[in-house]
């Protein structure tokens, strides 16, 4: 069995006020094996981040399964860290704080904090940084703080809801050499978001490919290409190319619907 597993997934949202309900995933299966790096894309509305929400437990299923290591997920649990697009860090704690704030909540003393942190502090290259607050922190380095306080908890597997858009592009691709390096040093699975084909073809194994709503696995490409990954060489755009066209057509079939829709 696959390290995590979305059997026949379906998803829908009800409208109470409306009486309505809206179809957001239909019939998703998607198997990732352990230490793989998935990257979800695909039109906006398609359910990507409502597949990560139901992976972290934030969201049930309306019908079909959702197991990490063979076990049914039931709600959130330390086995699986989440990032998100804002870091969302405490405004009063400190660096180090903020990402041993899980070890707080548990009683550890501010020694046992500050020694547990330290390592994923070296790890994300905040150090000299510890004693900062969130208010002085870049973009980009708020974002570090959200990835080790996520990586300190050890989870099996780590979520990411597209935590690098707000960043500029310079950050933006300092980051993501920053997470390659972080995943192949811990091992984690990693099931990541994003709106953009670059990005996923430079840190995924393999790019699942949403349709437009109700969302569908269109396609898993897995991405075969020497890291770093270079963005110049024919093969990752040949790759590029592909994937642009099969997201091009899913955002026309959606304008599509939309229009043939009676008022």
């Amino acid at each position: 069995m696959s390290f995590i597993q979305l059997n026949d997934i379906v998803k829908e949202f009800h409208d109470q006020v409306r009486e309505t309900k809206t179809l957001a995933i239909d019939r998703v299966s998607l198997s990732v094996e352990k230490k793989e790096f998935v990257c979800l894309i695909g039109p906006s509305g398609c359910g990507k981040s409502t597949l990560l929400n139901m992976v972290a437990g934030f969201e049930k299923p309306t019908r079909g399964d959702v197991l990490v290591d063979g076990r049914p997920i039931l709600g959130p649990g330390a086995d699986r860290g989440m990032v998100f697009q804002q870091p969302n860090l405490m405004p009063w704690l400190p660096v180090w704080d903020n990402i041993a704030f899980a070890l707080k909540l548990k009683g550890h003393s501010k020694e046992q904090r500050q020694e547990a942190a330290q390592p994923f502090i070296d790890a994300v290259k905040l150090k000299g940084f510890e004693r900062h607050f969130p208010s002085e922190l870049s973009g980009g380095m708020a974002q570090r703080v959200g990835i080790a306080r996520a990586l300190l908890q050890n989870p099996a597997v780590i979520l990411m809801d597209e935590p690098f858009a707000a960043l500029d592009a310079q950050t933006k691709l300092e980051m993501q050499e920053e997470l390659v390096a972080i995943w192949e040093k811990y091992h984690s699975t990693i099931l990541f978001v994003t709106h953009s084909v670059d990005e996923a073809l430079i840190l995924g194994t393999q790019i699942a490919i949403m349709t437009h709503r109700p969302g569908k696995l269109r396609e898993l490409i897995k991405i075969n290409l020497d890291r770093p990954r270079d963005v110049t060489s024919s093969d990752f755009n040949d790759i590029k190319r592909h994937v642009m066209e099969v997201i091009r057509e899913e955002a026309n079939l959606a304008r599509a619907a939309v229009t043939a829709k009676p008022l």
